[in-house]
């Protein structure tokens, strides 16, 4: 009967396989060690909150009033409102996840004096001088109550603002649009998802598995219907071209495509980019 023991391990197998573990648990830990730390500073790198340093001084040359809005969960927002006297649209601005609403000025000034919308910009969570700290259940959860905040002040539905974010608060803007509605929807340099940007720096870690802030906005825009402003710089190295291609192919008409051959994500938009939004906002019902 033959012998159902097991094979004993040969000596040169135990040393072959001592000297393999010693290569690779030095370089093994190095890797768990970035995977935790990823994990742990994610907030941080997701949201490098810019706090605002002074008290509120309003903007010269155009109407501007400061306000506070209260969140779902009573975290004050801060914001500034532009009202226009006769506005052919009513925007709430998402801003990216640097710095706070006073960097926006210039922006605030020919959306208002040039382009003739009401204009709200807010500072999410821990940015500027709002309280309490982000991430990205807190951060679509401002936007919402900015965004009823406007539609009051405005006397108009939700429905009928338009929503225009930059970088992550494309991501911000997409959500309040697929899930509600917006009269527009106007997208600068933004994203797929925040794991796929995340893919794209680090495509030595797994990200897409282990990231919680997700603004999979690739997933959510097809529930979007209505019209859509679109633009993202060709020469962009913080969220890549490719990403913005993507998104816009998912996207629903009416739909329009503005590229910028050498621009990278933080140039500002040039003069053509404000022709061609001028026109947009003529074609919006």
């Amino acid at each position: 009967m033959p012998d159902a023991s097991p094979s004993p391990v040969s000596p040169r197998w135990r040393r072959w396989t001592g000297r393999a573990w010693r290569v690779v648990r030095l370089p093994l830990a190095v890797y768990v060690g970035l995977l935790v730390a990823m994990a742990c500073l994610e907030n941080r790198l997701v949201f490098p909150a810019t706090k605002h340093p002074h008290e509120f001084a309003e903007p010269a040359g155009f109407p501007c009033v400061d306000v506070w809005v209260t969140s779902a969960d009573g975290t004050r927002i801060n914001g500034w409102y532009i009202p226009h006297e006769d506005p052919r649209a009513v925007v709430l601005y998402c801003h990216g996840n640097a710095g706070h609403l006073a960097h926006r000025e210039m922006l605030l000034r020919r959306l208002h004096n040039e382009l003739g919308v009401s204009v709200l910009i807010f500072d999410y969570r821990g940015y500027g001088r709002s309280e309490g700290s982000p991430n990205e259940k807190g951060v679509l959860a401002d936007a919402r109550a900015a965004r009823a905040w406007l539609a009051d002040r405005e006397g108009i539905d939700q429905k009928e603002i338009v929503l225009m974010g930059r970088s992550l608060g494309g991501g911000v803007a997409v959500d309040l649009a697929a899930a509600d509605g917006a009269r527009g929807l106007i997208l600068e340099s933004t994203f797929t998802s925040l794991p796929d940007v995340g893919a794209s720096y680090y495509p030595w870690l797994p990200v897409r598995w282990i990231m919680r802030n997700r603004f999979d906005s690739l997933l959510k825009i097809a529930g979007y219907s209505g019209p859509l402003l679109q633009s993202h710089g060709e020469a962009d190295r913080m969220v890549p071209y490719e990403l913005g291609c993507r998104l816009f192919e998912a996207a629903n008409e009416p739909k329009q495509f503005i590229r910028f051959p050498d621009r990278l994500h933080n140039d500002g938009q040039p003069p053509s980019y404000y022709a061609e939004l001028d026109a947009w906002l003529d074609g919006l019902d």
